[in-house]
């Protein structure tokens, strides 16, 4: 029996398939993220005296929160007035990297549509795109479902996970 040495090159069929991956978590933002919840600073957990908030947002340390993403809410039963968020938000403005009403999940859905925004999608003319689905850091249901919005008038398809097992989402007609 003879030796036989392979000489043909090993064909890479996933690079030369012309697919495009994109990964979410290129457009998530690194910085911490803050729940800021104002019940404690609450008469009884329930009721904002304007006096002492304006006291205590005037000596509370803002600078606490540099380069951080906030999410401001109120976790009691209290109904709030507007102007005090916006109040809250004009004392963390020259610190925090971004600032929203509502929880952690508002926040994630806002950093990742604002990221999303500067994408330009006609990149992906007429190309066939996979949509990362696994990573070390966890993605909001609502970027995969913005970037779907994004991509469709241009991708000539989209699917969905890595190119060695994808599921098909969409092509174009």
């Amino acid at each position: 029996m003879t030796d036989k040495t392979i000489t043909e090159p090993i064909e890479n069929k996933v690079a030369e398939s012309g697919l495009i991956t994109l990964n979410l978590e290129d457009f998530f933002h690194p910085g911490k993220r803050v729940l800021f919840d104002i019940k404690d600073w609450l008469f009884r957990e329930q009721i904002l005296k304007e006096k002492d908030f304006r006291e205590f947002v005037k000596n509370h340390d803002w600078s606490q929160y540099q380069a951080q993403n906030i999410a401001f809410t109120c976790s009691s039963d209290a109904i709030i007035p507007t102007w005090a968020y916006m109040l809250l938000t004009i004392a963390v403005e020259p610190f925090a990297n971004r600032v929203v009403f509502g929880n952690l999940d508002t926040l994630e859905t806002v950093l990742f549509n604002e990221a999303l925004a500067k994408l330009n999608p006609e990149q992906y003319k007429d190309v066939r795109v996979i949509i990362k689905g696994c990573g070390d850091i966890p993605i909001a249901i609502n970027a995969y479902v913005e970037i779907t919005h994004k991509l469709l008038p241009f991708a000539k398809s989209i699917m969905y996970g890595e190119a060695c097992s994808n599921v098909p989402l969409w092509k174009k007609k």
